[in-house]
Order: C-alpha cells, then sequence, then structure tokens
C-alpha cells in the first residue's frame, strides 16, 4: 500500500519528462542556439552615496556554452535539442524560427 501511494505521488514526475509538442520543443532549444552561437554576458558599474560616503561597484557576467567552447553548429545544436525533447524533428529549421536573430 505504501509503494502504491509512493508511485502514485511520482507519477505527475513521470508523465512531466515525457516528450514535448514540436513547437514547445523549437521555442525552448532556441536559447540553446544561441548559446552555441556565441557567448552572453554583461557588466555593470555604478557609483552610489550615503551616509559612509561614496563607494563604487561593478560586477561582470559572462554565460558560456559547451556547444559553444566546441565550435559546433548552432542549426546541429537546435535540431537536436528539438529531437531530443520531442522525438521529432524540427517543422522549421533554426533559420526560419521567428525570434532566430543568427547569422546568416
Amino acid at each position: 500500500m505504501i509503494a502504491r501511494a509512493v508511485f502514485a505521488g511520482l507519477l505527475p514526475l513521470v508523465a512531466a519528462c515525457g516528450p514535448v509538442p514540436v513547437d514547445q520543443a523549437e521555442q525552448s532549444c532556441l536559447r540553446d542556439a544561441e548559446m552555441a552561437e556565441r557567448p552572453r554576458g554583461s557588466i555593470a558599474m555604478g557609483v552610489g552615496s550615503g551616509s559612509g560616503g561614496t563607494r563604487s561597484y561593478g560586477s561582470v557576467q559572462l554565460e558560456i556554452s559547451g556547444d559553444y567552447i566546441r565550435g559546433r553548429d548552432p542549426s546541429d545544436v537546435f535540431n537536436r535539442c528539438v529531437q531530443r525533447r520531442s522525438g521529432q524533428l524540427p517543422d522549421r529549421m533554426l533559420a526560419d524560427q521567428p525570434g532566430w536573430r543568427g547569422s546568416r
């Protein structure tokens, strides 16, 4: 009886791991393709003042994917990602995806 209750509690988690629709996979895999094309980063700098005086601050954030380091083609990364998540090939190639701003 306990095993049945545990299984019933895990069933929604197992179902969530199944394939997703192709269009949903295409949308979520777009980021993987963008990261394979080039790293992303940001720099923030500022100055603040208060009772303790004037202080400066800064931060640097850099995000690099393993696909970029390995020199993988963003289209190939996109196709593999969609197939892995949906079990099917993409309906549209990467260059035809809405929101793709990669090099053409």
